[in-house]
């Protein structure tokens, strides 16, 4: 695969190499997808799945192609964990921001086993402990949602 390739999709068209917060940027792409495409289900699980795949395809190589071991530019990850941590949750902006903050929180504390998953070799560690992140994002915004749901039925 060609290093532009690598480099143009790890960094989901660049915006990896924001000098501030690209992991919150990749994140906010997550959700941009999100917004356009939440009506369109099934459009929008084929997209995931899609960026899934790019994703596991491309991050092996760009640690080799940016010389160092999960780069910090590299953000596919957290446009997947994003749109993982979105499944399912009724659009409202206030959700969206509940969802962003858990997964975000969830990204960087990584809680067990997301802190293992990170240090697995290659592209399985940059992918699986966003993957994971936007996992707890969601069963716990689920969790929440329920609860508010019947306490306030």
């Amino acid at each position: 695969m060609k290093n532009y390739l690598v480099k143009l999709i790890s960094t989901f068209f660049g915006i990896g190499f924001s000098p501030l917060a690209p992991g919150t940027f990749g994140s906010v792409a997550g959700v941009v997808i999100y917004y356009f495409l939440y009506r369109q289900e099934y459009v929008f699980y084929a997209a995931l799945f899609l960026l899934i795949m790019a994703g596991f395809a491309v991050s092996a190589r760009a640690e080799t192609v940016f010389g160092k071991k999960d780069p910090g530019c590299v953000v596919i990850d957290e446009v997947v964990g994003m749109m993982i941590a979105l499944i399912l949750v009724p659009f409202t902006w206030i959700n969206i921001v509940i969802v962003f903050v858990l997964f975000r929180f969830m990204d960087a504390v990584k809680p067990y086993p997301i802190k293992k998953l990170e240090n697995m070799p290659g592209g399985f560690g940059i992918m699986l402990d966003d993957i994971a992140a936007g996992l707890y994002a969601n069963l716990l915004f689920q969790v929440g949602l329920s609860i508010a749901l019947y306490r306030f039925s």
